[in-house]
């Protein structure tokens, strides 16, 4: 199973990205801490330990014997413990750090004072493990200390328990500013992205709109930063020269078939009067061809729009448009048990599908119609038992003027526009058509139409 971490929109991934960033930042700070400011906080306590070791030792060697415990109870807090150990001190062979202690408290002491140079140090040892008045107040199962042997005189020496400050604190810190800091630039990240995605889905929205809605495409707000108001600019005014464009050429398209009409009309009209047979059939059958070139031209190039949507029964629709075709002795099948709701133009769909039909019943010899209700579409097939299309050939014949017969004859290859008009109906209603060749022989054109909202 293959699992996606990368967020796919861009919020989520604007979110992600500073996110990281705030992680890999303090990641970096807590490794210099612990490279820098964990040497120097070492170096703070350890003055710290000599300084305090050397106060308590003077003041004890000069207070008065039996004031000495009180002085030494008073001396010791939470983590410090200071005793008096009657009798020598078992020696022990000293690491090089516990020489450089023991070192720093013999130079501490005054310069009078006996045996200052028979300090002992043990740098580590388990507070558990010493008698119960050498202990301190704190005591945990990973307490570690250091214990400082300072002769006061005689064979009384004073000892000095110091429990080393617990690890972990400064990634508990550092862990906390990550979160808080995680939690404040996601914010801020979410803020920013906001308004940077939300005028780029907008923008996504409309264009998606425009292919589907046959080229009426709404305008976008033109808000944002400046790169991407600077985008929404640019699509309002590219939209806005489309469109004009586009209705020109309807215009131009509807004047021109209204014109081309007109003389076509006062041709047949004059044919009535040529007295040769043979001439007048034969030119009939050039004016034909014409007036029907001419209405596939308009047609193709008016494409979708030009309707407006109404909620039909695409089922009662293709039904319809096959019993005409059958009336008229086409050889039609069809099979649509179901109904289908749809919002579209329907006068576009029938014009489509007839083309169809009509294709499949010149090359296949019939039509065998059928609609399936698929998870988001309709799709309306159509089928036949003709010799099919070879697959490099099925986009090409959606190309306008495109025939595989290759004498230009109207009555064996058509105009070559019909299936460039099916496209164009089938995508100006957000849907496609596809051609593909049955395993049985013969050829199966698919168009799907997308389930809409049926409006009020």
């Amino acid at each position: 199973m293959h699992i996606r971490l990368w967020p796919r929109t861009l919020a989520f991934q604007l979110i992600a990205v500073t996110a990281a960033a705030v992680v890999v930042s303090n990641l970096a700070v807590a490794f210099y801490f612990e490279r820098t400011n964990l040497a120097q906080f070492n170096s703070f306590v350890s003055d710290r330990w000599v300084d305090r070791t050397t106060a308590v030792a003077t003041t004890v060697r000069e207070v008065p014997v039996q004031t000495r415990d009180a002085v030494m109870r008073t001396m010791s807090t939470r983590d410090w413990r200071f005793s008096q150990i009657n009798g020598p001190v078992p020696s022990r062979a000293m690491t090089d750090e516990e020489k450089s202690f023991a070192q720093r408290v013999a130079d501490a002491l005054p310069a009078d004072y006996p045996q200052r140079h028979n300090v002992t140090v043990v740098g580590h040892v388990d507070p558990a493990t010493l008698p119960r008045e050498q202990r301190p107040r704190r005591m945990g199962g990973s307490d570690d200390a250091a214990q400082f042997f300072v002769p006061i005189n005689g064979n009384t020496t004073l000892s000095a328990l110091y429990m080393r400050p617990q690890g972990g604190r400064p990634t508990r810190e550092i862990v906390t500013a990550t979160a808080v800091s995680i939690l404040l630039v996601s914010f801020i990240a979410i803020f920013m992205a906001r308004r940077i995605v939300r005028p780029l889905s907008e923008l996504a929205h409309a264009a998606s709109l425009g292919a589907t809605s046959g080229g009426v495409v709404p305008r976008v707000p033109e808000t944002g930063p400046e790169d991407v108001r600077a985008a929404a600019i640019a699509f309002n005014s590219m939209t806005e020269k489309v469109t004009k464009t586009l209705e020109n050429q309807r215009h131009l398209l509807s004047s021109v078939g209204h014109d081309l009409r007109t003389p076509i009309t006062a041709m047949r009209i004059n044919l009535e009067f040529v007295t040769d047979n043979e001439l007048r059939r034969g030119l009939m059958r050039n004016l034909d061809e014409l007036q029907s070139l001419t209405e596939q031209v308009l047609g193709a190039a008016r494409g979708t729009g030009g309707e407006p949507k109404r909620n039909v029964d695409l089922t009662a629709l293709v039904e319809s448009l096959c019993s005409d075709l059958d009336e008229m002795g086409e050889p039609v099948k069809w099979d649509l048990p179901n109904p289908a709701p749809i919002l579209c133009r329907p006068n576009e769909i029938r014009r489509a599908v007839r083309n169809l039909v009509e294709n499949a019943v010149a090359y296949g010899g019939e039509a065998v119609v059928t609609i399936n209700d698929t998870p988001g579409s309709y799709e309306i097939q159509v089928e036949d038992r003709g010799p099919g299309i070879p697959d490099k050939d099925q986009q090409r014949v959606f190309e306008p003027f495109v025939r595989l017969e290759s004498s230009r004859n109207v009555e064996t290859g058509g105009t070559g526009l019909g299936l460039t008009l099916v496209k164009a109906i089938a995508e100006g209603h957000g849907g496609d058509v596809v051609l593909e060749n049955r395993e049985n022989g013969g050829l199966r054109a698919r168009m799907r139409l997308p389930h809409t909202t049926v409006a009020a």
